[in-house]
This record gives C-alpha cells, structure tokens and sequence, in this order.
C-alpha cells in the first residue's frame, strides 16, 4: 500500500479481509460486538480535546472533515441498524443504499455539533448490541440483499463489516492526530 492509501486505510481495506463461515466462532462474535459497543467510546477518545480547528481539518487531502467523520459513522450506523432490524423481520430484504459522500456535504454534517452525533451514537450502539447480542445462530445466517453488490449478505457478513467501519474511521482521526502531532 501507498502513502496515500496507507491514510485513507489505515487499517487496511475490509475487502483484504476475507469472511468465511469458518470465522464465526463465539470468540470472534464476542470480540466484534465489543467493538460495537464500544465503538462510541472509541470516537469520543479519538476526538477528545481537539479544537474547532483541528476538528474542520480533512483527514486525508480531498477527505471528510474530522466533524464530517464523526457524522458520517453516526448516519452509516443508523442505516445499519435499520439494516439488521429488516434482515431479522423481513425474508431477505433489499436494502436501500444511500450516497454517503453527498449526506456528509448537508448542512447538519457540517453544521451540528459532533457531540449530537456521539450522543445518538451512544444510544444507538446501546440499542444495537443488545439486539444482537439476544440473536440466535439461525438468526446470524438471516440475509439482505445489498442491490449495490447484487448479492444476499448475512447478519453475520454485516457485523463484520461495521465492527471494521468503526474502527477504520477511528484510525483515520487517530493516524491524522499522530501525523500532526496533536497529543
């Protein structure tokens, strides 16, 4: 990986990150509904005592904001929510994707205080692993259907997925703090 591609991934690319059935033991399962739960903590850390200024810097050159970040996780984890809630009521529901870069360029991303986005966030991700921590195997193996990548995705696939979008976009605010010095 490039310099350029070493910021903007910082943890590497969820795609260089092969899911199998073989992965979804109780270990693995318990350790990313602790980065769910704890994904909200996580944020505020990584964001604690930065300045307006530094919170209204991209985090990478033509990226989102620090403020942007923060919201995009907090809309990103929203749709995800809902997405699981279809995925356990629904037989293989489509989905609806969404254009994340044009949510974050609305006047409420990058307006609202961050703290807005960290509160929602906690509760949502209170809500969130509950919900998933009460689920049965049968349930784990519930699917959507994701139109943008025309194929059925599980619960389990989505968990691992946003378990790993937490903690990249924390890495980027934490790789840029490190690169700027901002201790």
């Amino acid at each position: 990986m490039d310099n350029a591609e070493n910021i903007r991934y910082p943890i590497g690319r969820q795609e260089d990150q092969p899911i199998s059935k073989e992965d979804f033991t109780e270990s693995v399962k318990s350790s990313l509904l602790i980065d769910i739960k704890m994904l909200p903590t996580s944020l505020e850390m990584a964001i604690l005592n930065l300045d307006a200024d530094q919170l209204n810097t991209p985090y990478r050159p033509d990226g989102w904001t620090l403020n942007q970040l923060v919201h995009h996780v907090a809309d990103s984890h929203m749709n995800a929510y809902v997405r699981f809630k279809l995925g356990l009521t629904e037989n293989e529901p489509v989905i609806k994707p969404y254009d994340q870069d044009s949510w974050a360029l609305l006047d409420d991303s990058k307006t609202v205080p961050i703290n807005v986005s960290l509160t929602l966030l906690h509760a949502l991700h209170t809500r969130w692993y509950t919900l998933m921590k009460s689920m049965t195997e049968e349930q784990w193996q519930r699917t959507i259907f994701h139109p943008e990548m025309k194929k059925p995705i599980t619960l389990w696939e989505l968990l691992k997925t946003y378990a790993w979008h937490g903690k990249h976009h924390v890495a980027q605010i934490t790789s840029l703090r490190n690169r700027l010095n901002w201790y």
